[in-house]
């Protein structure tokens, strides 16, 4: 068997469409895997499509056909098939080799694998795959089979491709086309594996295997051939192994393996991540199966799995319908962030890139990752980075934000994929939830869809039916819920049942608050499970500044709002930081103050969340990730920048959290315990002045179990006698997470801050440099925004409240940080930036 990528030598032309001078008839030079946009930036036919306005100008891109075309040099080798495997291609396209049309494609999610052994000719080979104009294509299907409500302005939903490639409330409109995984010839005879679901489980203190392997025979192959899977330690040892003998032609193979006293894969913070190797081969066990000697391996598959259980809880209880997620019947209380493809062109995501962002998500304290239903089936890079570093995966089916049909010209294609991702990714430890869809029942239920649709279909179908029968047939070990929101009640059955986006049942999403209500709403829901929510903010500096270009800088210049996707973006930003920070008298007081209103939303709002447990089991804020420059509600934008916003999270998502809550008419100190081990301790409550005086002190006795949550009342004579403008509440907890919690009863614009409140110094340590910072008084949020000098710089710190007399030492690092960066810079007005600041702009 042998595997020949054809990816050299391809061109790409324009076929039909509203095409410039300067591209019709060239062909261009193009990348495989790749895509039309990243081939014509290539050939300096297009600017960058994320810089400026850029976008509205290269729309004639998607409303042009494209083909791509290259030449291959066969000679046959025996073998008795020959296929063409094109593992991804984006989107409708006609393949054609040698002038034959040998298979007409209109899915980027799956791929396409078709006989061409009669077209193929020794020697030298054409072979074209020309795109549809994907907007024409989908308005086409408009026209054809009926408009279904969707949100955006192309109707993404009549084609089975990347959604937000047409464009999203926080992503660049680039729907293109284009070869975007491997193709490539496929010479095989006798038996191929043509998939292994490798289905774990665990019994008492075993690990089980259920291997599930599909074969393809050549047609010809005659007498019996042995399958055979072994597993091994993670050191690569031998620890199980079985076979069968299959007669030519069999179908399917099951096999059943246990290994004894395996070491289970745990999320983050429960555990070890031990990855054992599957290994399933083919082989023939006579010489009738198109000759070659007895027991010659004729084919092979390789893997990785981790042997756990999955489940999650919804059986309802005396508060509604719970979301818990049990990995080996333990309980995980989820900190978790939304994924979207993190770059708008996914052909230029690597595998480094994918590792980069777990890493962000796994500093920032994360334990799961919800790939969301408008992106795509990430690349097996992205899924090994989970299962390594214990990031859970819950993984939307790729329906999003809209109605799709359920008639045979929409439902083949969703089975075909839905059964080629459930196989694919059933290794992965990693995955432990597939869901229907984003959004798709609430808005047929809340958005006014039944009056749009007058009882069309709407994908209710694929989400109560298909999708879950599919995943129970390829792969039980995984938790199913039907959709994001979801009250796991039958909301479109009858208007009497529970409403989809309630927050007493299941999971929820929270919007209001961005849309409309300042950020202490999050306060109003007491949720089980809160699955998106999120708050804006502008990207670093210096990302921001390498795509926009207005002059002067204003948050409602033109290309500005070109990288504001949100409707009415920057009026929210403007509306959400009043009651809250003083209005920014410059561009850069702007920058900073959305970026730290965006971090304090969100901080109070899992805080809250978390404070709740165990009525509350998890958080996933949107969204980690950026895919182009863009304000949007990332924590880390296009140019891998950890916005304060990520700083945020990490410390709000520790496993051991101390938060101080309302509670009645009064507060409490929260502790947050997701550890093993148990805490006690006394805990230290004061009231102090901005100045650092001590005006009062209780001492009380702490306690939190094992992965549990405990509250401590304040005494009320520390609340009623705290003047909220000039003093704070603290909560010293010894040994205890961050050992400390802070409570300021008013906002930033309420308070008699010092605006200068610092002081700093500025040392060397080898390539870094080292900035610390002493409050000579209460100073906020204290962040270095490095990136503005040097957009290669980093710093391991960010959001740092100092008490008066405290000190914080940032570390300044990135290539040749110590050479390039200027001391003084680093402690300068436009770098070193705190809340207090803020108020420079309203002093007298």
């Amino acid at each position: 068997m042998a595997f020949s990528p054809l990816h050299d030598d391809w061109t790409v032309e324009a076929v039909t469409g509203p095409v410039p001078d300067a591209v019709a008839g060239r062909r261009v030079p193009a990348t495989v895997p790749g895509q039309v946009h990243t081939d014509l930036l290539a050939a300096g036919l297009i600017t960058d499509p994320f810089d400026g306005d850029a976008e509205s100008a290269q729309q004639w891109i998607g409303d042009t056909s494209w083909r791509f075309s290259t030449t291959f040099t066969w000679h046959d080798d025996g073998s008795t098939r020959h296929d063409l495997v094109a593992e991804g291609l984006d989107t409708v396209a006609v393949v054609e080799l040698n002038g034959h049309v040998v298979a007409r494609t209109e899915n980027q999610h799956r791929s396409y694998r078709v006989d061409v052994r009669e077209a193929l000719v020794e020697g030298e080979n054409a072979l074209t795959v020309t795109f549809s104009a994907p907007v024409a294509e989908a308005e086409a299907r408009v026209a054809l089979h009926g408009a279904l409500p969707h949100v955006n302005h192309h109707p993404f939903n009549m084609l089975r491709k990347q959604a937000s490639s047409f464009g999203w409330d926080w992503g660049v409109d680039v729907a293109g086309a284009g070869i975007w995984r491997p193709i490539g010839l496929d010479s095989w005879s006798g038996v191929r594996i043509a998939s292994v679901r490798p289905l774990v489980g665990v019994d008492g203190t075993a690990g089980t295997l259920d291997a599930r392997v599909a074969l393809e025979w050549d047609g010809v192959a005659t007498g019996e051939h042995r399958v055979a899977v072994e597993v091994t330690s993670p050191e690569g040892d031998r620890v199980a192994d079985a076979s069968v003998v299959v007669a030519a032609g069999t179908a399917d193979a099951a096999l059943e393996l246990v290994v004894p006293d395996a070491r289970l894969w745990w999320p983050l913070g429960h555990g070890d991540q031990p990855l054992h190797g599957v290994r399933v081969t083919a082989t023939r066990t006579d010489d009738g199966a198109g000759g070659g000697a007895p027991d010659a391996t004729t084919a092979s598959w390789a893997s990785r799995v981790g042997f756990r259980t999955v489940r999650v809880d919804t059986t309802p209880d005396a508060d509604g319908t719970p979301f818990v997620v049990l990995v080996n019947e333990r309980v995980v209380q989820v900190r978790g962030a939304n994924w979207i493809p993190d770059h708008a062109f996914v052909t230029e995501i690597d595998r480094d890139r994918y590792r980069r962002r777990v890493a962000d998500a796994t500093e920032a304290n994360m334990n799961l990752l919800r790939v969301w239903g408008g992106g795509i089936y990430e690349s097996d890079d992205f899924y090994d980075a989970c299962d390594e570093a214990g990031v859970l995966v819950w993984q939307d089916f790729l329906f999003a934000c809209a109605a799709y049909a359920e008639e045979d010209w929409l439902a083949v294609e969703v089975e075909a994929e839905a059964r080629e991702a459930i196989t694919r990714l059933s290794p992965h430890p990693s995955l432990v939830i597939w869901n229907g869809n984003n959004e798709n029942i609430w808005g047929f239920v809340d958005w006014g869809w039944k009056a749009e649709l007058q009882g069309r279909t709407w994908g209710d179908g694929y989400y109560r039916d298909l999708l879950p029968r599919l995943v129970a047939e390829l792969d039980g070990t995984r938790a199913y819920s039907p959709g994001s929101p979801f009250s796991f009640s039958d909301p479109v059955a009858s208007d009497d049942e529970v409403h989809p986006n309630d927050h007493r049942h299941g999971t929820m999403h929270i919007w209001d608050v961005w849309n409309r209500r300042d950020y202490t709403a999050y306060r109003e829901y007491p949720a089980r499970f809160v699955s998106e929510f999120g708050f804006q903010g502008p990207p670093a500096w210096s990302t921001l500044v390498g795509s926009v270009h207005d002059e002067p800088l204003d948050p409602y210049g033109h290309q500005m709002l070109v990288h504001q996707k949100a409707e009415g973006g920057n009026l929210k930003l403007e509306r959400g930081m009043q009651g809250h920070l003083p209005a920014p008298a410059t561009i850069a007081d702007w920058h900073w103050a959305t970026q730290l209103n965006q971090a304090a939303a969100i901080r109070f709002g899992i805080e809250h969340f978390r404070s709740l447990a165990p009525l509350n089991t998890g958080t996933i804020v949107w969204q980690l990730n950026d895919d182009w420059p863009v304000t949007s509600w990332a924590a880390v934008d296009f140019d891998e920048h950890r916005k304060p916003l990520w700083f945020a999270l990490r410390d709000c998502y520790a496993p051991r959290l101390a938060t101080i809550q309302p509670r009645g008419d009064s507060i409490a100190v929260v502790l947050l315990n997701d550890v093993d081990d148990a805490w006690a301790g006394d805990v230290v409550l004061r009231r102090t002045s901005f100045a650092g005086d001590v005006l009062d002190e209780v001492v009380v006795p702490g306690a939190v179990g094992s992965r549990g949550s405990a509250e401590l009342a304040v005494p009320s004579r520390l609340v009623e006698a705290l003047d909220p403008a000039a003093e704070l509440l603290v909560a010293v907890l010894p040994g205890f997470g961050s050992d400390r919690a802070v409570w300021d009863a008013a906002e930033v614009v309420d308070q008699r801050l010092d605006p200068d409140p610092v002081a700093t110094e500025v040392v060397r340590d080898g390539d870094a440099w080292l900035v610390t910072v002493t409050a000579r008084s209460y100073a906020r949020d204290v962040t270095l925004l490095v990136d503005v000098l040097d957009p290669r710089a980093t710093v391991d710190l960010g959001l740092v409240t100092l008490l008066a007399g405290e000190s914080a030492t940032f570390r300044v690092t990135g290539r040749d940080a110590a050479v390039t960066l200027d001391p003084q810079a680093l402690v300068g007005r436009g770098v070193l930036r705190h809340a207090n600041g803020l108020l420079l702009a309203v002093a007298p």
